[in-house]
């Protein structure tokens, strides 16, 4: 069994190779997104992210590739993204900020650079925003209270809730007309800097993310009441 990459590119070449097999000229384009693309890959806790855009003849063959995801799941490769090309223009304004947030960072490992051309609508993105904005504020409410001042569970609410507003925040700043970092750090930096955020509770939310601080319950439990309403305060 192949181990965990170190860098998502030194299993490039037999990814490829597989999904060449498979799908041969049907297979449009393999794109790596996520933390692969940005640069914040760390290995045997980051997923390897993939979009694959296959043709319309070769999304209906979408089950021949079963066994080579499950081999790919055990290198830490996510179940791929599948689309055609049809699919994600008539999507764009369904899922703009999924499709912003990948084209915000990618790279293309086969075929052809299918994200180049696509253009996603402002109002659209600023809709979605405020959608997401609102129903994540009202999830994190809800697993605040479930986690039952558990500390492995708050810091999993961070950890998790946190990344999912990181999304959202590059999207926020795009629409106010500010530069858009490509790693996640410097996103959370400039959000706070923009939007006049607490900077003290977010560095703190992103310590506790990466692993790099434990707080007790008590303290746990304080920060995420005060995460919480600085998210109110942006919906």
């Amino acid at each position: 069994m192949g181990k965990i990459p170190n860098r998502p590119e030194e299993i490039f070449a037999e990814l490829k190779q597989d999904y060449v097999a498979l799908f041969g000229d049907d297979l449009v384009a393999i794109i790596l997104y996520g933390s692969g693309a940005r640069g914040e890959y760390v290995p045997k806790k980051s997923d390897i992210n993939l979009l694959i855009v296959l043709s319309d003849k070769g999304i209906e063959r979408l089950g021949d590739a079963t066994d080579a995801v499950a081999k790919w799941r055990k290198r830490n490769v996510r179940v791929p993204l599948v689309m055609t090309r049809g699919y994600i223009q008539s999507s764009l304004d369904a899922f703009p900020l999924e499709f912003f947030n990948i084209k915000s960072a990618y790279q293309v490992i086969q075929g052809e650079d299918i994200l180049k051309d696509v253009v996603i609508q402002k109002e659209d993105l600023r809709l979605q925003c405020e959608r997401e904005l609102k129903a994540k504020l009202l999830l994190l409410r809800e697993s605040f209270l479930e986690a039952n001042n558990k500390s492995h569970l708050l810091r999993e609410l961070v950890a998790q809730s946190l990344s999912a507003f990181i999304s959202i925040f590059k999207a926020l700043l795009y629409l106010k007309g500010d530069e858009v970092p490509e790693k996640n750090e410097a996103v959370l930096s400039a959000t706070v800097q923009s939007f006049g955020l607490d900077r003290e509770i977010f560095q703190t939310l992103w310590y506790i993310k990466r692993g790099e601080k434990k707080s007790d319950r008590g303290a746990l439990k304080e920060i995420v009441q005060k995460y919480i309403s600085e998210i109110r305060g942006l919906s």
